[in-house]
């Protein structure tokens, strides 16, 4: 049977040898781009009129009413993890000037005997010149087809560029050069297959499965490959802090910016995550335990690529994360178009003289909720099967995640030791969606942080904080601060970081008495005006020597009792005890902190300091603002649903932040810190 396919949705693909066929009722022109893990896409893997063929994707060499792309998937550059499947409009024709002006195009996968898969047709085009139509992609072990839809009105330099492809503009000039010249007509080329690239071959036994980084880059993400994001995976987080807005979270790949990882600059530049002993292909995924005949296998920790266990979980945690807020949307489109089409046929019944006359009506309108009511059970349907495989991945993941990425009960935790290396990334709670709220999905940041974080004491920002009082939210938050400022002291080597505290009016006594009790700050909590003035004094000194010595180019020169680990400076009650000195510091702190190894954790009620009027506007908006409580402001870098994050609590009663502040601390004096 075939799957008809709306926008967001997918489909397993039984075969990787295929025809997608196009109907578009204009000359088109059939482009297929290759992205790699972190959604971008590089012009060696990017078949078009010009180069019609890479391996895996031959496309016709002209533009054409209905233009074929044969593929086969088992060819397929080991590196590249999903392939895209575009159309555009010719541009320098007498042809439509956008999609919106012309029927709407018509997709069809095919199988090698000729069955038809799956189809999509692409609705809702307006002033869009490029398309990206299908996406082909590679999950647990297998291939599945997307229908995405997304359009660019700026055509495919737009498209191509919006994929992380540096040559953009030049590729498509060279497309349309290529389409403008006559070319012999031929019948649509079957595939020839051809062994990958030597780039991008598959290491002997390497699984097809890994993680996808959708749209605009986002985690992500940041981390772009989707539709609506803009700058390819992972898109930016927007810089806002307003309790209201929903704030996109970063893709893998990416910092919590969410722009893709770059080498290092001198200054105010993007940090580099590339390992320096990482000198081959990442390490294949492991392979799937054999199956029942006739059965999908079973889901297996750490199903992606990457050079180590924790990076293969990362990866596959972002590909559950980017599932689900997919799978999610194509039931919601579904359910919209399904009470959309009951709304035009009540109304072609109402509008009807015929149907007034005897029961013809009701007749009418019976069958209409009835076949609204089929299309709404089938798109659950359909929505329950994608969230029975999440949920049955999301239980083989979480038990075997490291400390860094676990929930405070997890076991992992127990076991715990003082690493040698800093991770990857670390936990900051967990994310999860109306339609499933019992699946949750652990939210990764990457590190190190690139921007600080605003836990939120404020009681405007959900329900949830509306049914605590003031002073238990406040508690709540500080709790909350505590808790992410213990993980990031234990998920790096001894040493390596460092916490401080400003507590103005001591109020945060309570919840810094783990922190304080092991002896895990680097000195007692700074209170008072006085307390404050020489805390920011001393970190704002150590940022301008850092960032001097590094523009300078020697980082010999730093005073040798300077302390180079990394630093995390927890303020609460912001901005209570704060004169205007002392905001214009912190405010440098958390612009320029970041590059040199300072971070901010804010504990702070955006209406406490509304009487600094909009001078405070752009500390808010660099921040990370998370909350105490549950609350859905964030949002993903796909399709931008609103994800109701949880905050990482330690349960009560646990003495697991004891026993982990316990061991941070004897390290740090065993060797030496």
């Amino acid at each position: 049977m075939t799957a008809e396919l709306v926008r967001g949705q997918n489909h397993p693909l039984p075969e990787t040898l295929l025809e997608v066929r196009v109907s578009a009722g204009h000359p088109v022109v059939a482009c297929a781009a290759g992205a790699d893990e972190g959604g971008v896409v590089r012009d060696t893997w990017l078949a078009h009129p010009g180069a019609p063929a890479v391996p895996g994707v031959e496309v016709p060499a002209e533009a054409t009413r209905a233009p074929r792309f044969a593929v086969d998937l088992g060819a397929v550059a080991a590196a590249v993890h999903r392939v895209h499947l575009l159309i555009a409009l010719p541009e320098g024709t007498a042809g439509p000037a956008h999609f919106g002006a012309t029927a709407a195009p018509f997709l069809a996968v095919i199988s090698s005997d000729g069955a038809e898969i799956a189809s999509f047709t692409i609705t809702g085009l307006d002033t869009e010149t490029a398309v990206v139509a299908l996406e082909l992609y590679r999950r647990q072990g297998a291939w599945k087809v997307r229908a995405v839809g997304q359009g660019y009105p700026g055509g495919l330099a737009q498209l191509l560029a919006d994929h992380g492809l540096d040559r953009a503009r030049e590729v498509a000039d060279l497309i349309r050069s290529a389409t403008g010249r006559p070319a012999p007509r031929t019948e649509p080329a079957r595939l020839r297959t051809t062994p990958a690239a030597t780039d991008g071959a598959r290491p002997p036994g390497t699984a097809q499965g890994g993680p996808h980084s959708g749209p605009g880059t986002g985690p992500g993400t940041g981390p772009g490959t989707g539709p609506g994001t803009g700058t390819g995976p992972g898109a930016a987080i927007p810089t806002g802090g307003d309790a209201r807005n929903p704030r996109a979270v970063p893709a893998p790949g990416d910092g919590p910016e969410g722009a893709a990882a770059g080498p290092p600059t001198v200054s105010g530049g993007r940090i580099d995550y590339a390992h320096p002993r990482r000198s081959g292909p990442p390490v294949p995924p492991p392979a799937a335990p054999a199956a029942a005949p006739g059965q999908p296998a079973g889901p297996v920790a750490g199903d992606a690529t990457g050079w180590s266990m924790e990076e293969r979980l990362y990866n596959q945690i972002w590909g559950m994360f980017e599932d689900l807020a997919r799978t999610v949307a194509a039931y919601r489109n579904a359910v919209e178009f399904a009470e959309s089409r009951l709304d035009q046929e009540l109304d072609q019944a109402l509008s009807d003289p015929r149907s007034r006359i005897g029961g013809a009506g009701d007749a009418a309108r019976a069958a209409a909720r009835a076949k609204c009511e089929q299309l709404t059970a089938l798109a659950r349907q359909s929505l329950d099967r994608d969230l029975a495989q999440l949920t049955a991945e999301s239980d083989v993941v979480e038990p075997a995640l490291p400390p860094a990425y676990a929930r405070w009960d997890n076991p992992a935790w127990h076991a715990y030791r003082v690493p040698m290396e800093s991770p990857m990334a670390v936990r900051l709670g967990d994310l999860q969606l109306p339609e499933s709220p019992e699946l949750r999905i652990p939210f990764l940041i990457r590190l190190p942080l690139e921007r600080g974080i605003w836990v939120d004491s404020g009681r405007a920002g959900s329900e949830a904080a509306i049914m605590v009082d003031e002073a238990r939210m406040r508690r709540l938050a500080m709790d909350c601060a505590v808790s992410h400022a213990a993980r990031l002291l234990a998920v790096h080597p001894a040493g390596d970081y460092t916490v401080q505290v400003i507590d103005p009016a001591g109020t945060g006594a309570a919840s810094l008495t783990p922190l304080v009790r092991s002896g895990a700050l680097a000195e007692p909590p700074a209170t008072g005006a006085q307390g404050v003035t020489a805390t920011l004094a001393r970190l704002t000194q150590r940022v301008d020597l850092v960032t001097m010595a590094m523009r300078a180019g020697a980082p010999d020169a730093l005073p040798p009792d300077l302390d180079t680990s990394e630093q995390l400076l927890i303020v609460n009650d912001f901005p209570h005890g704060f004169d205007d000195r002392a905001v214009t510091q912190l405010r440098y702190l958390a612009d320029e902190g970041p590059q040199v190894g300072v971070h901010l954790l804010l504990v702070a009620d955006r209406e406490d300091a509304s009487a600094y009027g909009p001078v405070l506007d752009p500390l808010w908006r660099s921040l990370l603002r998370i909350t105490p409580v549950p609350d859905d402001h964030l949002a993903d870098p796909w399709v931008r649903h609103s994800w109701t994050y949880q905050p990482p609590l330690v349960p009560a009663g646990s003495e697991v932040l004891r026993h982990v502040l316990d061991q941070v601390t004897a390290a740090r004096r065993s060797w030496g810190h």
